[in-house]
């Protein structure tokens, strides 16, 4: 006869089913689609929308693409009230946390002979 989950978990006491409920309910919290962040969130599209200076259905739109500009999912995410990290992960090392990505602070242009000389 086989043994299902419930009946394992009946067998554990209670604290130990506490524990592995938070970490469940931990791992489960780590992996969230845009749509999923914004309801935990308790954020309507509408307000992201107006963060972001578009409409709602371009924030559903948004929600559903799997390919986004990261300065995109950058916006995206501080319009909920939050910030992005980029971490890159090595089997030979621990996370990285990638910096200076997707930032709109872009250095200007170098001035040309021609722009310099107008402007003095």
């Amino acid at each position: 006869m086989a043994v299902t989950l419930k009946d394992k978990m009946k067998g554990l006491s209670a604290e130990r089913r506490r524990k592995i409920g938070a970490r469940a309910a931990h791992l489960i919290a780590e992996e969230m689609t845009l749509q999923e962040l914004r309801q935990a969130r308790k954020i309507t599209q509408v307000r992201v929308a107006k963060e972001l200076g578009i409409n709602q259905n371009g924030v559903s739109r948004l929600e559903k693409r799997s390919d986004l500009l990261l300065s995109t999912l950058r916006k995206t995410v501080e319009a909920m009230g939050g910030t992005l990290s980029l971490v890159a992960e090595f089997p030979d090392r621990g996370p990285v946390v990638l910096s200076g990505i997707a930032i709109d602070d872009q250095p200007e242009p170098a001035k040309g002979r021609k722009q310099a000389y107008a402007q003095a």
